[in-house]
């Protein structure tokens, strides 16, 4: 091999990108960035029952969307069975590997007898000096050395030992010639030279077996590392009982990628007391000397605080190109740009996923809003009118239209009516968004312009005037 590092990511398109996938990934990209590598990516789809083509490009998605872009790939395992043969076929040359005529039943019953005497359920060797040749039903089982110890030189783990005996003749070729995983895996690797073999830790006891395979082709071994599991908070494997686990998940709840990262980068792996890194920081900074044994916990609520954090300190115009394809989805599809940059400008400040920011601001985009009917009893009072026309006729007097003028008729009108300012700003803010939580009320009237804040303030005062005529109609009502 050369002396180029080169990592791999190599999922399994058996379900979507998960989230201690994507850490993988994201360990081996900075890995191979770190060191001025390559990154390499494999879709281990032998399994052909669950495999799915949806699945496969769901994880590329995924990965697009964090920015791990791929230097070669994606390799398909389902395309090089050719090349698994040709390598099963020199291990038979060899002695280190034979076929295998037991039938599936027979080697059942030998497990099952081997647990009820308290044995280990391995394969007993029964074919192991037969000398049989291909034949139906007949697989390749690889020719596991007998005594002696295997020993994974691991940088995260640091060495662990595995006695040979305690291993299997593993198969290597099923019956159909398709290979298995832990033989697919080595001819991959040794194949699109990598140089070091990243994973989860559930993986270290794979690890003895291919060692044996490549030591029995006469290729060197990469480096290993196999780092802690993500947990859930109560301490076990990360599933959906803790919620989302995956990638996708999370983009369509409106978290941002920068934020993932940031997350995931530091779940088993840490630089001091730093939260936030940039990628270019990342890739500088990461090693796998900083990469702890003890499992990352999965905290939801510290992902949702550094998207919070990504939010605040993202620009109007990021915001707003997040932003659109939620929006476009919901049906607001011609929004300005420009109009959607100052509307983002006064959300950022208040959500913490994307998707916050658009139901906060919704009432930007809809024609006409509804208003909350608790809000409706308490602000859109007959009280009120004078206030409110006074108010919309100092405001068409006025140029230009920003927030420092507004404030000041805003300020002045309470005074002149002897009411406080909330009690004038209320009920405008009810008529602008339907409700009476919102961005700062004259930032949210400058990026509406004169003409809508006036279309909506008009449409709630015709809104009082007939809600006081129809009680006035109805008999036995109280005049206020």
């Amino acid at each position: 091999m050369g002396n180029m590092i080169k990592t791999r990511f190599a999922p399994s398109p058996t379900g979507y990108l998960h989230i201690g996938g994507a850490r993988t990934a994201l360990f081996n990209w900075l890995y191979s960035r770190h060191h001025g590598g390559k990154f390499v990516l494999r879709i281990e789809d032998t399994d052909r029952v669950r495999s799915t083509e949806e699945n496969t490009k769901a994880i590329l998605e995924g990965l697009l969307w964090l920015d791990l872009q791929w230097d070669e790939g994606p390799y398909l395992q389902s395309e090089r069975v050719g090349l698994y043969r040709e390598y099963a076929e020199k291990l038979l040359e060899t002695g280190h590997a034979y076929y295998c005529a037991c039938a599936p039943e027979e080697l059942q019953a030998r497990r099952e007898r081997a647990l009820a005497e308290g044995r280990k359920p391995k394969y007993d060797g029964t074919c192991r000096n037969r000398d049989l040749g291909p034949g139906p039903g007949r697989v390749v089982r690889f020719s596991t050395p007998l005594a002696g110890e295997t020993v994974v030189r691991d940088l995260v783990q640091g060495p662990v030992i595995f006695r040979n005996e305690e291993l299997d003749d593993l198969v290597i070729l099923r019956a159909e010639g398709w290979p298995t995983y832990n033989f697919s895996v080595v001819i991959d690797d040794i194949t699109m030279e990598i140089t070091c073999v990243l994973r989860g830790v559930d993986h270290l006891n794979n690890a003895p077996r291919q060692i044996l395979i490549y030591q029995a082709l006469g290729c060197d071994l990469p480096d290993f590392a196999h780092v802690p599991l993500i947990l859930g908070s109560d301490g076990k494997r990360l599933s959906k009982r803790h919620g989302a686990v995956s990638v996708q998940a999370y983009q369509e709840a409106g978290y941002l990628p920068d934020a993932m990262v940031n997350f995931l980068v530091r779940l088993g792996w840490s630089h001091g007391d730093q939260e936030i890194f940039s990628v270019d920081e990342l890739i500088e900074k990461f090693s796998l000397e900083k990469v702890g044994k003890s499992s990352g916990i999965f905290n939801a609520e510290k992902l949702l605080a550094i998207n919070a954090h990504y939010i605040r300190h993202k620009d109007p115009q990021s915001l707003a190109k997040l932003m659109r394809p939620i929006l476009e989805d919901r049906g607001f599809k011609d929004v300005e740009e420009a109009y959607l940059q100052a509307a983002a400008a006064t959300l950022g400040e208040k959500g913490k996923t994307l998707v916050d920011l658009v139901n906060m601001g919704s009432f930007y985009f809809q024609k006409d809003v509804e208003y909350d009917s608790k809000a409706v009893q308490k602000y859109f009072t007959p009280s009120i009118l004078p206030a409110l026309e006074e108010v919309v006729q100092a405001l068409r007097e006025m140029s230009p239209f920003d927030t420092e003028k507004m404030e000041r008729i805003f300020r002045d009108t309470a005074e002149h009516r002897g009411i406080k300012l909330v009690e004038l700003a209320q009920p405008v803010r009810l008529a602008l968004t339907g409700g009476t939580v919102s961005p700062g009320l004259f930032e949210m009237m400058e990026v509406m312009g004169r003409e809508e804040v006036f279309r909506r303030i008009e449409k709630a005062l015709a809104f009082i005037r007939e809600k006081e005529q129809k009680k006035q109609k109805t008999p036995g009502s109280v005049q206020s």
